[in-house]
């Protein structure tokens, strides 16, 4: 075991050659395991992981967010699997691994077709299915999916006398596409279902699988027959099988962490922070370290520069679709308590949001209850939640994409000037056009949307944002002003400002030498927006 915990950080650059820390080559948006190895991009060892992996199990299932590391993962267990032991020289495994046995492998990418259809999904299938049957053979009777499947599995062992390995890359993703379209959900269910049930039908044909994706769908939908598949997605054993713990960062990383600091004008304690803070933070099991995004800290080292990386390559709006279609309260999002039922299974006709947020990587655990065996998850870090809430803008409100950020930065700029005026003119703006089916959760809207703008601001001044009891207060703080808001719905303005009086909002500022006003504020059920707001 000490042997393992000493290997596992390796980071190799190039086979037959000793680690190189310099002039390395990053492999963004290289999921290819051989063409890493051969020409000579960075690679963190994770083989030590893998050779567990592959002695202590045979079936097994992986839920990480996209760009984390799972295809590449699916890509070293091909070529373990097909004894390319000159790929591994240097790495734990070359040290591990004796026999390099070759196994036939299927392997199965999902990730490459858009599923709006069933025949997209057909047509992926049997493309693959296609290509083993020209090896392996095909006998006129075999007509369904399933059936062609199997019995690939059945010829393929026959024929070479090993037991077949059988990787799927993204499983779930014809799921996730059209989780809106029940009917379309329905159809590919059902093709699914049979088709992976193979994987327990033929066990006495099957070496090894792995079915990787970012959500795991339950109850009646493609995972109920297959209670073979032991879910490592959970397990501390297995929580940097996938992802940048701190350590293999400091390890892999010091130079480009010190390069990147002198480029910040800041120390390299003071990298190492922003990079936890942007990157850092996704725990896959409780009383875990934490994970870095791999995605992200490859093209900041690549660039020397932060950014939101991960973020800029795509959220799916099947996310937003959920959260509005369950009309999900924004502000619970950030500290939301789950049961261990979010984390079972996700059925693909539940409305349910939480557990698919979780799962697609915008949430993560951040707390654990032993007693009640409770979970308490949040934003993993800045880039995400800066860049989700973000992107909520254009589904909440009539503001495009493209204008959010420059909108919030005019709120910045107005409450640090002073100009309330102009601040709640522009936060009006954010509440016209608001639709006929939203008035009827007309509260929850208003509170949606106030969410969104404040949550946003507070990446750049002092928000305090508070909801209780069907009211909402706010502080607001800027080096020269302090700003106490009352909201009311359906009151009056002069009401929402009594009641900051009454209770005492304002006091613990008393002694506080900028200037602080106190403002109450109403939203009006008939026009939908903020109709007035006094100031004191």
């Amino acid at each position: 075991m000490a042997f393992l915990a000493k290997i596992r950080y390796i980071c190799s650059r190039k086979i037959n050659s000793t680690v190189d820390m310099s002039n390395r080559i990053y492999p963004i948006g290289i999921q290819n395991f051989e063409k890493i190895r051969k020409e000579g991009y960075l690679y963190i060892d994770k083989t030590a992981l893998i050779h567990r992996l592959v002695t202590t199990g045979s079936y097994y299932f992986l839920s990480r967010p996209r760009r984390f590391g799972k295809s590449l993962l699916i890509s070293t267990l091909e070529a373990y699997f097909q004894g390319k032991k000159e790929l591994f020289k240097g790495l734990a495994m070359e040290q591990l691994e004796k026999d390099w046995t070759v196994y036939p492998v299927l392997r199965l990418d999902l990730n490459i077709e858009k599923y709006d259809t069933k025949e997209s999904l057909e047509a992926i299938l049997n493309n693959h299915l296609n290509r083993w049957e020209k090896e392996f053979g095909k006998e006129s009777s075999e007509e369904s999916l399933s059936l062609r499947f199997a019995n690939v599995v059945r010829r393929a062992c026959e024929q070479t006398g090993r037991r077949v390995v059988v990787l799927v890359d993204e499983y779930d993703k014809p799921l996730l596409q059209s989780i809106g379209n029940k009917e379309v959900q329905t159809e590919l269910r059902n093709m699914l279902k049979p088709f992976y049930g193979v994987l327990k039908t033929m066990d006495e044909c099957i070496k090894f699988a792995l079915l990787t994706g970012v959500t795991k769908f339950g109850k009646v939908s493609v995972f109920s027959d297959l209670n073979n598949l032991r879910d490592i997605s959970m397990l501390p054993a297995y929580t940097e099988i996938c992802g940048i713990s701190e350590t293999e960062l400091h390890t892999c990383f010091k130079e480009d962490m010190q390069e990147l600091a002198e480029r910040e004008q800041t120390t390299f304690e003071g990298v190492a922070e922003k990079l936890r803070a942007y990157y850092d933070g996704y725990h896959f099991a409780p009383n875990t370290g934490g994970m870095y995004n791999p995605f992200s800290i490859l093209n900041t080292f690549a660039n020397m520069q932060f950014d939101s990386y991960w973020f800029e390559t795509g959220t799916p709006t099947y996310l937003v679709e959920l959260l509005k279609k369950s009309d999900y309260d924004l502000n619970e999002i950030n500290g939301t308590v789950v049961g261990e039922a979010a984390f079972v299974g996700v059925d693909s006709t539940d409305t349910e949001a939480i557990p698919v947020i979780y799962q697609s990587g915008y949430l993560t655990i951040k707390d654990f209850n032993p007693r009640f065996k409770t979970y308490t998850l949040g934003y993993p870090n800045k880039e995400v939640e800066e860049g989700f809430i973000n992107f909520l803008i254009p589904f909440y409100t009539p503001i495009r994409k493209t204008k959010g950020v420059f909108e919030i930065q005019n709120f910045v700029q107005e409450v640090e000037s002073g100009d309330i005026d102009g601040f709640f003119t522009r936060l009006q703006s954010f509440f016209c056009d608001t639709t006929y089916e939203l008035v009827r959760q007309q509260e929850l809207h208003y509170s949606n949307v106030l969410y969104i703008v404040f949550r946003l601001m507070g990446f750049y001044t002092q928000v305090e944002y508070h909801t209780s009891n069907g009211r909402i207060d706010l502080v607001l703080q800027t080096p020269d002003y302090i700003y106490v808001m009352e909201f009311k719905l359906s009151g009056t303005a002069e009401e929402a400002l009594q009641q900051i009086n009454d209770k005492g909002y304002a006091l613990p500022f008393a002694k506080d030498p900028r200037t602080l006003y106190k403002i109450g504020i109403n939203f009006s059920p008939e026009t939908r927006n903020i109709d007035r707001w006094v100031v004191e």
